[in-house]
């Protein structure tokens, strides 16, 4: 997960929805507008103990209806986690079909400009 300011958790926190369980957080993922018809599922964690148990698919799908809402046509996430992700309607694309957009967040990471990331992609 890419490194954030408290600032900038500040500034994206309504982005963000949670999973619980007896009132822990379980689960965290965001979607992100980069334009509109274009968004971002970023932020993804879930705990070791709830993985494996549909919490990270929970909410990658409430992402998902949200951005259906919003009127969004191609969701993209940048993951360590393929398999998980190819699950879900994901499809692996090169990172140079991306927007360049995208990539001004990745200026602060430590391993730009090294990404080694997957780019995956799903139209709903």
């Amino acid at each position: 997960m890419l490194p954030r300011s408290r600032n900038v958790l500040y500034e994206t926190l309504r982005d963000m929805i949670v999973a619980e369980s007896n009132n822990i957080v379980v689960g965290v993922g965001a979607l992100h507008l980069v334009w509109e018809e274009l968004a971002e599922i970023r932020a993804m964690a879930i705990a070791p103990e709830v993985t494996k148990q549909g919490v990270g698919r929970d909410i990658v799908e409430s992402l998902v209806v949200e951005a259906r809402e919003l009127g969004v046509k191609t969701l993209f996430t940048l993951t360590y986690q393929p398999g998980f992700f190819g699950k879900l309607g994901f499809s692996e694309v090169a990172k140079e079909e991306l927007p360049h957009k995208v990539w001004k967040e990745c200026i602060n990471c430590p391993k730009f400009p090294n990404c080694d990331e997957t780019a995956m992609v799903r139209k709903i």
